[in-house]
C-alpha cells in the first residue's frame, strides 16, 4: 500500500486508525457536534458520513445511522460479536458498526471514533 498519498498522522491517530484502537468513550471531538457538513477519514480524505446521519446514541462516539454508498467496508471483528468498519478506499478503521437497536428508522448505529475522521462544514448533498 502506498502510504505516501495519506495525511500524517500522529501517533495516536496511528493507533486509532492503523492498529484498529478505540478512543476512550466521551472524549471525541465530535461526540456532542450537531453542525452540518460531510465527516472524512483523517487519513485519505474520502467522505464517509453525511451530518444528517448523525444522532445522538449516548454512546460516546459519534453515532450515524447510514453511510455514504460505498464508503464504509464492513467486516467482521476478531473478538467473533462486533462488526468493524473502515474506510473503504484506504482500509483505515473507523470504529464498529451495531444493528436491531431500533435507534432510528435505519436500525444500524455506526459507532465512530471521532479521531477517525474530520469534518468539513457545508450543505448537504
Amino acid at each position: 500500500m502506498d502510504t505516501s498519498k495519506y495525511n500524517p498522522l500522529s501517533a495516536e491517530e496511528r493507533y486509532i486508525i492503523e492498529s484498529k484502537g478505540t478512543e476512550r468513550p466521551f472524549t471525541g471531538e465530535y461526540d456532542d457536534f450537531y453542525e452540518t457538513g460531510t465527516y472524512t477519514c483523517r487519513r485519505c480524505n474520502a467522505e464517509l458520513y453525511r451530518s444528517v446521519n448523525k444522532f445522538d446514541a449516548h454512546c460516546g462516539w459519534p453515532a450515524f445511522d447510514k453511510e455514504i454508498p460505498g464508503a464504509v467496508n464492513q467486516l467482521p471483528d476478531p473478538d467473533g460479536h462486533r462488526t468493524e468498519i473502515e474506510c473503504s478506499a484506504c482500509g483505515g478503521h473507523l470504529g464498529h458498526v451495531f444493528f436491531g437497536e431500533r435507534l432510528t428508522s435505519e436500525n444500524a448505529r455506526h459507532c465512530v471514533n471521532s479521531i477517525s475522521m474530520k469534518f468539513v462544514p457545508g450543505d448537504q448533498i
